[in-house]
């Protein structure tokens, strides 16, 4: 069904596949005919987030541009968690391939701004909670127990420092190529 190309990362779909996919897609009247009226009538308020999320995006681009070179955090790659590949299906219309895309964003955007203040808390404050996090973020594990005044003393500087496992993606590639 799916051949790969020469990037592993990518997938490229046979043509009897396309053309099946093509088949599969739902007419853009036949999309909104079957839509509930309550449906429609959200749409409004949903992509109305767009520009929160727009103001959010330059604010953290911002604050990371400014600040992650002052305190030597290494820098989150914005396009590792903006991944816009869905929109090019061809089983999908163009309602859903624009809900697709405006997915991607929101939820990319947001795994991008938590990894962002992941890192920032790793610095300022590596102290685990005194209760479980239902979802911790991906550098919550190096922080120090709670109420453990004596391991903040004395590893709090170093657990600021240790971002040796978020090398530069170009680099964690060279050397799981050479391994």
């Amino acid at each position: 069904m799916f051949m790969k190309t020469r990037s592993p990362e990518l997938l490229s779909i046979s043509l009897e596949t396309l053309k099946e996919h093509r088949l599969l897609r739902t007419s853009l009247w036949r999309h909104v005919c079957d839509s509930r009226p309550l449906v429609i009538l959200s749409v409004p308020l949903i992509y109305a987030c767009l520009v929160p999320f727009l103001l959010l995006d330059l604010s953290v681009a911002i604050y990371q541009f400014v600040c992650f070179p002052i305190y030597r955090i290494p820098k989150v790659r914005r396009r590792d968690y903006l991944i816009f590949d869905r929109g090019r299906l061809a089983y999908l219309n163009a309602i859903e391939k624009v809900g697709c895309v405006y997915c991607s964003y929101a939820n990319g955007l947001l795994a991008y701004v938590a990894e962002i203040a992941a890192r920032t808390e790793q610095h300022f404050c590596p102290i685990k909670h005194a209760h479980p996090l239902a979802q911790p973020h991906s550098r919550y594990v190096l922080f120090l127990p709670y109420g453990d005044a004596h391991a903040y003393r004395a590893q709090s500087e170093e657990i600021a420092r240790s971002y040796g496992d978020v090398a530069p993606r170009s680099k964690r590639l060279r050397d799981t190529h050479a391994a």
